[in-house]
């Protein structure tokens, strides 16, 4: 056991034999709940004696993944009010050592997901010489859902809460407040798109990483108020605060999985707006994509992966069955030509069928172009993409959204990631791409050449990894002007 002491008290945590201190549950704010039900995040309540933090605290409520994501992608659910908590790895417990930190924000479609996972340990990037820190943010309607009278994006408000304390108190861990790369994937890089755009953001990270995850994924008030409307008018109540609080968790979180579905078996964007394509009814609300720019101060590390899609496509059975007037109807709807693109994504992949050539157009729509333009946007940035592909499901999973956790982690045998790496992933990729993570967030250099729009160097994370100069050149050029 081991004791670090914070603003609010000392907390004891765990040592393991490899010399790495774990402090888990620690409250970054007070439970949402009650007066405080979708407000921002408030300070939690400070403690006497020695607060134990050895074990995972509570997840924000949220409903399940439905079948067959959550047979592929494990989530912990533990219940609690207080789950505005987070965890810290750590290999030099105590003031003076000023490691540098990163801290991860969790994907999830801002609907699942939580940082108390075993998936998430941080104890590999402890063992490398760097504080750790997980953390979760409420979800779903009670993080995201747009309502009359209290603040917006109370999730993205819960991450910035979780990095003030973590400024203020993570030199008692060993950590150096003025040295935080805060990294995340899905739905955790798309709030890190928007925090990069927000001002009270400002000074608390020094870098910043996303993995699938860039500033074009957002609700405009509009739709966010379509989209509040209808999930009132499941549940029987007036789209106010006060009617969702009086709503049991029991009765709300089946409501709010039973929205998602609406919205993929009718993208209409009359009904759902930008929801409509992205498929995420909770996300930031703000007015438009904004981009960060050249002053933003923060060192970037973005990428994606080789295809995306279809994790969303093969365990759903749609990549063989999709058919061809959809693909040329969502292409449109991304807002590319058909009759110019297609021709383009088929040129490369000439046997392929709709869904694979669906997989390519929207990965680019949704994860590639968004890490490009970022990359454009700040110069300097280093640009990355996951290419190692899955022997699951036949081999037809590819490099779909999500594979790359394992080896950011080094978790490769963690038990939650088998149902999509399958057996004997390559220890060598990871061996690599955690050395890049922990190098960047060193020394803001991951191993390779900073992007530029003369050579685009991405640097493609397969079986020997190896930096290529703007991969896909022709699909690139379609988004020109388009995304």
């Amino acid at each position: 056991m081991t004791v670090c002491t914070t603003e609010l008290g000392a907390v004891r945590g765990s040592l393991s034999a490899d010399g790495v201190a774990s402090f888990l549950g620690i409250p970054y704010a007070a439970p949402p709940f009650g007066p405080l039900r979708f407000r921002a995040p408030y300070p939690p309540e400070p403690w006497t004696g020695v607060r134990d933090a050895t074990a995972y605290g509570p997840t924000a409520p949220h409903a399940p993944y439905a079948p067959p994501f959550d047979a592929l992608i494990p989530e912990d659910a533990i219940p609690g009010e207080e789950c505005l908590n987070l965890n810290v790895w750590t290999p030099a417990p105590g003031p003076g050592a000023g490691l540098p930190v990163m801290v991860w924000l969790h994907g999830g479609a801002f609907s699942n997901g939580s940082g108390s996972a075993s998936a998430y340990d941080g104890s590999a990037f402890a063992r490398d010489g760097v504080v750790c820190v997980t953390l979760n943010y409420r979800l779903g309607m009670d993080g995201f859902l747009h309502l009359p009278g209290v603040p917006d994006n109370r999730g993205l408000l819960d991450q910035l809460a979780a990095l003030r304390w973590i400024r203020a108190n993570i030199a008692s861990f060993g950590g150096d407040p003025d040295q935080v790369t805060v990294f995340g994937e899905s739905a955790g890089a798309m709030s890190i798109g928007v925090l990069l755009a927000t001002g009270s953001a400002r000074g608390l990270f020094r870098r910043a990483i996303l993995q699938s995850g860039g500033c074009h994924h957002f609700l405009r008030p509009s739709s966010a108020v379509l989209i509040a409307a209808r999930l009132a008018t499941k549940l029987g109540i007036e789209p106010t605060s006060e009617a969702f609080a009086a709503v049991p968790l029991t009765d709300l979180l089946p409501a709010q999985a039973e929205l998602r579905a609406e919205v993929g078996a009718l993208p209409d964007p009359a009904l759902w707006g930008e929801a409509a394509l992205n498929m995420m009814p909770f996300e930031p609300v703000t007015v438009g994509p904004a981009l960060p720019g050249p002053d933003c101060g923060v060192d970037l590390l973005i990428g994606s992966n080789h295809e995306e899609y279809r994790l969303f496509l093969v365990p759903t059975e749609r990549l063989e069955a999709f058919p061809e007037p959809r693909l040329r109807t969502m292409a449109a709807a991304y807002g590319v030509d058909p009759d110019k693109a297609l021709p383009v994504y088929r040129a490369t992949r000439p046997t392929a069928a709709p869904g694979e050539l669906l997989d390519a157009v929207a990965t680019d729509w949704f994860y590639r172009i968004p890490a490009i333009r970022l990359a454009e946007s700040v110069p300097g940035s280093h640009l990355y993409e996951f290419a190692w592909r899955s022997p699951r499901f036949g081999g037809r999973l590819g490099a779909c959204h999500a594979l790359e956790l394992a080896f950011v982690f080094d978790r490769l045998h963690d038990p939650s990631y088998a149902p999509m790496l399958g057996t004997h992933p390559p220890q060598a990729l990871a061996d690599a791409m955690h050395a890049a993570w922990v190098s960047f967030t060193k020394t803001g250099d991951p191993g390779w050449p900073a992007y530029d729009t003369t050579t685009r160097t991405t640097m493609v994370f397969a079986e020997d990894p190896a930096p290529e100069d703007d991969p896909r050149r022709e699909e690139r050029l379609l988004w020109e002007g388009a995304r």
